[in-house]
């Protein structure tokens, strides 16, 4: 499956478009490679590390999917190799 296309199924972007954006400036990794381009096939096993906010999400494949479902379907998609801490608080300021 196409990394921009798992990246949107596991809805960690709202669209494609986002994701493409994204790996196409060279900010996702895939076992550990730089990838450039958005139609590089994800199979299961593979690691991908990308930021989200100010975090730097990790991410292990567990299925390609096969559509866009809801959330609870989508984190089935993937294993969270570096959760958020849940005693952190959203803001600095706080």
């Amino acid at each position: 499956m196409r990394l921009d296309k798992w990246l949107f199924y596991a809805r960690f972007f709202k669209t494609r478009a986002l994701a493409t954006t994204l790996i196409t400036k060279g900010r996702v990794r895939l076992n550990g490679q730089r990838q450039s381009k958005p139609g590089h096939t994800v199979a299961p096993g593979d690691v991908l590390t990308f930021p989200m906010g100010n975090l730097t999400r990790v991410i292990r494949v567990l299925a390609p999917g096969t559509r866009r479902g809801p959330a609870g379907e989508a984190q089935t998609l993937y294993l969270d190799l570096d959760p958020p801490d849940p005693n952190a608080t959203s803001s600095p300021l706080e």
